[in-house]
């Protein structure tokens, strides 16, 4: 486990040697942000631009862009993926629907003592059925494949329950249908909010256009598997989960326009990220990506990132690191711990250069 309040000296590890106890760090359960800052762009922001952090506060983000740059929005919308029901026998159950899937059933993660077989009818609250077919997406797959007696996206917006990350410990309230949604929502598919993007309400928005800065949206779909901590010690023994993406064409057009004046790329959320990557890497537009940054990758998209503060051991903790530098992100997560930045999807953020990736 890295201990962060006494970052060891030294030079930094070759890419290859990195293991998964380099991403592990102490977090007092205190930092871990329960509930939403009041307002969304009052939360705050570490500027990790520089090798020595700034405190600011969210709503100054305008006054550190420039004329010409291009903020890239993951415009996925958060569905209330989690349902409760019943087996015939009374075993309670709760299924988090993942994905819905082109014929109308659905894959979902199920929660439940004893796991019921293939051709089982489930019972859920509110008066519906899901009949359980099978694994997905292969036999033995990992997800549960189910027909719901009516449309998923109806039955989840009337009975569903908000997807709240498993450290969040309150039941989901009508806060939290509101505040776990970006205010530009559009394609609903996510289990889990794009949570760099939850800070941006109208006023800042347009306080960014009136900069001169640009916006664009991707769409990438999260899945429950962005909060599940990689457990090989070794990186490249570790499976990634996979998570649908779309880059709209006037988003492509939007990049080499930046590119063609010069401006930057600036990328709101590890999700956008891992989206206009996954394009630069493959060339395809729309797709399923399994994608898994770790220091030493090369990006070919993003010069600055938007992001909140991860977990230990997870994916996402690699992928800052890959973008700014180990060693920066130590000393930046340091920097947090000891000012009493809040932590993960309803905490604070970091603005990150790629340009220090160099320097660890």
């Amino acid at each position: 486990m890295t201990d962060l309040s006494l970052s060891a000296p030294g030079a930094p590890l070759a890419p290859h040697a990195y293991t998964l106890s380099d991403f592990d760090f102490s977090l007092p359960p205190e930092l871990i942000a329960q509930h939403p800052a009041p307002e969304r762009s009052a939360s705050r922001l570490l500027d990790g631009r520089a090798m020595a952090p700034a405190d600011r506060i969210f709503r100054e983000l305008p006054g550190l862009l420039r004329e010409g740059d291009l903020l890239v929005f993951n415009d996925t919308r958060v569905v209330k993926a989690r349902i409760f029901g019943e087996k015939a026998s009374g075993g309670k159950l709760e299924l988090l629907i993942e994905r819905v899937l082109p014929d109308g059933t659905v894959a979902a993660h199920m929660k439940v003592s004893k796991k019921p077989r293939a051709g089982t009818v489930l019972r859920m609250a509110g008066g519906f059925e899901a009949e359980l077919l099978g694994r997905w997406p292969e036999p033995q797959g990992p997800l549960f494949h189910l027909r719901l007696s009516s449309d998923a996206y109806a039955l989840m917006a009337a009975h569903g329950h908000v997807p709240l990350p498993p450290y969040v410990t309150h039941a989901d309230t009508a806060e939290d249908e509101s505040r776990y949604q970006t205010v530009f929502a559009k394609n609903p598919g996510a289990v889990a909010a794009p949570t760099a993007a939850l800070h941006f309400d109208d006023a800042l928005l347009a306080a960014i256009d009136a900069r001169g800065a640009r916006r664009a949206c991707v769409t990438l779909h999260v899945g429950a598997g962005t909060f599940q901590p990689v457990k090989t010690e070794s990186l490249a023994d570790h499976v990634m989960h996979r998570e649908r993406y779309h880059v709209p064409p006037e988003t492509v057009q939007a990049i080499a326009d930046c590119r063609a004046r010069g401006g930057r790329v600036v990328a709101v959320g590890t999700t956008s990220v891992r989206t206009l990557e996954s394009w630069a890497a493959s060339g395809n537009t729309t797709g399923d990506t399994n994608i898994f940054i770790t220091p030493g990758f090369q990006f070919q998209v993003v010069d600055l990132l938007l992001t909140n503060f991860h977990l230990p051991k997870s994916t996402l903790m690699m992928l800052v690191s890959a973008f700014a530098g180990y060693e920066h992100i130590q000393a930046l997560y340091q920097h947090a711990i000891g000012q009493q930045y809040r932590f993960f999807s309803y905490g604070d953020a970091m603005l990150l250069d790629r340009t220090n990736a160099d320097a660890g």
